[in-house]
């Protein structure tokens, strides 16, 4: 893998490539992290050069909806995000979070750097090892393949629509989740 690191005005611009459920969840809650400087919805995974939403959710090209996300990691490190990413969805459950069901919602971490290759893997380790969760993490580490935005309809689709009841219902308690448990993580 190459490193992907690169600097512009001081700081340190990494990308970090998360799956866990509907990108609009993942969108919601990395927007709302400090050091994050852009989010952007998205598939990846997927062998199929026609990346849309309708053919992604047939499960007919193997993507993943994820959130590609630019972070200064002078301000937040990829750890960091880590801890953030498996506390803001179940990393136990294969090619599901909550009602959302299929290979496009598995819970994913595409590495762009072999170091954050390793950082993902002993992450999970020691994650497993603490038990905070009863069963063993299933998020799966891969190589970052090539991303295909999402629609523009999805970009920034909780702040567009958060009285919607999907995003009531389940963006909204993960958002309120992770406020609570990384106050230390949030912009301000």
């Amino acid at each position: 893998m190459k490193d992907q690191t690169r600097t512009n005005n001081g700081a340190k611009l990494e990308v970090a490539t998360f799956g866990g459920g509907c990108f609009w969840c993942v969108e919601a809650i990395f927007s709302s992290i400090n050091g994050v400087l852009s989010v952007q919805s998205g598939y990846c995974g997927g062998e199929d050069k026609d990346a849309t939403y309708s053919r992604v959710c047939s499960g007919e090209t193997e993507h993943v909806e994820v959130l590609e996300i630019t972070f200064d990691s002078l301000s937040i490190s990829f750890n960091e995000l880590l801890t953030v990413f498996f506390h803001s969805h179940n990393p136990t459950t294969l090619n599901r979070q909550g009602n959302d069901i299929g290979r496009q919602y598995r819970s994913v971490i595409f590495t762009h750097t072999d170091e954050q290759e390793t950082a993902a893997l002993d992450a999970i380790e020691a994650l497993n090892e603490q038990g905070i969760w009863p069963d063993p993490i299933v998020t799966q580490v891969e190589p970052a393949t090539d991303f295909y935005p999402a629609e523009d309809y999805h970009n920034a689709y909780f702040a567009k629509h958060g009285e919607e009841p999907y995003c009531a219902i389940v963006i909204k308690p993960k958002l309120e989740k992770i406020q609570k448990a990384f106050p230390e993580y949030l912009k301000t």
